[in-house]
């Protein structure tokens, strides 16, 4: 499998580190699209919400039960976003399902 995301959660490509645990890995981006903008993966590779299984919807929920932590300890207690990309139409430019937090100030109330 030849998979970015699988391959810094392994630590094969650098990236920096924000959160992990046993069952996820947070990262800032490298394209930031807000002053915060961090990436949370599964370890488990599941390439999006559209593939979700038994194993996988743990890993997901337990990303969903993790994101209020690391928003916290990247300081937006004013408010984030969270967003995921799905397939090519949902701009999902990565095939490894992840979720973007981002904040840091007051975000557009455009998604587009």
């Amino acid at each position: 499998m030849d998979c970015l995301f699988c391959a810094i959660v392994n630590g094969d490509i650098p990236s920096k580190k924000v959160y992990e645990d046993d069952r996820c890995y947070a990262f800032l981006d490298i394209n930031p699209q807000a002053p915060v903008h961090c990436l949370v993966v599964p370890r488990l590779h599941v390439g999006s919400l559209d593939e979700i299984d038994g194993e996988s919807a743990e890993a997901a929920s337990h990303i969903i039960k993790t994101i209020p932590k690391i928003a916290r300890e990247l300081g937006l207690g004013n408010g984030y976003r969270v967003v995921t990309n799905i397939g090519e139409d949902g701009r999902q430019s990565v095939k490894h399902l992840h979720f973007h937090i981002l904040g840091g100030e007051c975000l557009s109330e455009n998604m587009a």
